[in-house]
């Protein structure tokens, strides 16, 4: 066996699972789970017949670049949402099976295990499958500290120079997953000025960048690149995905973007790894990706859900509406002398909700773990449902204080 498996901690949902071993939900409320962030609002229906015919597509072997129309898709969809922004579609897109799979490829494509010390930079909080791919490229994770006091926006001053000139791959996720902070422009001049001069490969995760609050959406990396005049994207890579987006999660399709060279070399990786999207997936990622209106919608749906639940659970915890993304990131009261998992385990067994810990979320670096003394709460169900349950954890929290 790979040895390198051994060093891999267990995904956030399974030690949610074995906290709740043996905890009885109180029977007088029905279950709503605020744990796992997999979108439930209903599948546009022009995916759906884009599906469905396209079904003579089974027929054939796809290719790993994906048809031309599709890149000209995600071309097109990239220069729509970002003021004009030009993407090559033939050197500097690809296809992917869900930004999860190409984040972890990526890494795989990317680091060299020879080097001494090799280590790849996590933002902390984080999504696990940094971790788990930087482990198993054979690189060691670095967690640069986070700041409560901007909305756990990374530090990224704060890495030291010495974790720098080791570092092979640097993964940033904005909007952020669990805080749904966004980087602003300056944050990325600094990434780039230090990618410049180390070498390193920029990752940016941007799964969750078409759900957002403000009246300005948020800044992409590739856009980020050509208002700083990087309009050859040098050693960045942009992720993103339509699970979220459009509400098709199962769907598993989305694209990477950015520096040719390094799309060049993970075609290369993806073509022996056999990572080539179904012709029926690309028929319907067109469609996708070809239309607005449905995303306009999903965004309203999570505006007025945010807008009715964050108040509610102001009133007895600290917790605020984020930039964007569908998830609270709130503190633990008092009450619960900060103890995130006591606080899950009790919610579950007195009113029947679920939330995720937050030090699941985040690893013991720098001093602390940032996800300590925090839930997140992901809003993806209905309305009604996630304001039911916001009253109950009203009702808990309230019960506990008084």
């Amino acid at each position: 066996m790979n040895p390198l498996l051994s060093r891999l901690q267990p995904y956030p949902f399974e030690r949610l699972r074995q906290l709740h071993a043996g905890v009885t939900p109180n029977p007088a409320y029905s279950p709503i789970s605020l744990g796992i962030g997999e979108p439930r609002h209903a599948t546009p229906q022009l995916i759906k017949d884009a599906l469905i015919g396209s079904l003579a597509g089974l027929a054939s072997y796809p290719g790993t670049l994906g048809e031309p129309k599709l890149r000209q898709a995600m071309s097109d969809w990239l220069a729509r949402r970002y003021g004009g922004l030009k993407v090559d579609p033939a050197t500097q897109i690809l296809p992917v099976n869900g930004s999860r799979e190409a984040l972890f490829a990526l890494a795989q494509t990317v680091i060299d295990p020879g080097q001494p010390g090799a280590t790849v930079v996590c933002p902390n909080p984080f999504y696990q499958i940094y971790e788990g791919a930087a482990l198993l490229a054979g690189a060691q994770p670095w967690f640069a500290p986070s700041e409560p006091a901007r909305n756990f926006g990374i530090d990224w001053a704060a890495v030291p120079q010495a974790v720098w000139e080791k570092t092979q791959l640097l993964f940033v996720c904005s909007p952020g997953n669990p805080t749904g902070a966004v980087m602003g422009l300056s944050e990325w001049e600094l990434l780039f000025r230090l990618s410049d001069q180390y070498g390193f490969v920029i990752a940016s995760d941007e799964c969750y960048s078409e759900i957002y609050f403000r009246d300005e959406p948020p800044l992409g990396g590739l856009e980020a690149a050509a208002r700083l005049g990087r309009h050859g994207f040098k050693n960045l890579i942009a992720l993103t995905s339509l699970s979220k987006r459009s509400n098709v999660p199962g769907l598993r399709s989305g694209f990477v973007a950015g520096d040719a060279a390094l799309i060049k070399s993970f075609l290369l990786y993806r073509t022996y790894h056999g990572s080539a999207m179904s012709p029926i997936v690309q028929a319907a990622s067109i469609a996708a990706w070809a239309d607005e209106a449905h995303v306009i919608d999903n965004r309203a749906q999570y505006r007025e859900k945010f807008a009715q639940v964050t108040p509610l659970l102001a009133q007895v915890m600290d917790v605020a509406l984020p930039d964007a993304g569908f998830y609270l990131w709130a503190a633990v009261p008092d009450a619960f002398k900060g103890s995130d998992t006591a606080f899950s385990r009790e919610l579950l067994a007195l009113y029947n909700v679920v939330v995720l810990p937050g030090s699941y979320l985040a690893r013991d670096a720098q001093g602390c773990n940032p996800g300590a003394g925090r839930i997140r709460m992901a809003l993806v169900a209905q309305t009604a449902e996630c304001v039911e349950a916001a009253q109950r954890i009203v009702q808990f929290i309230q019960s506990k204080v008084h």
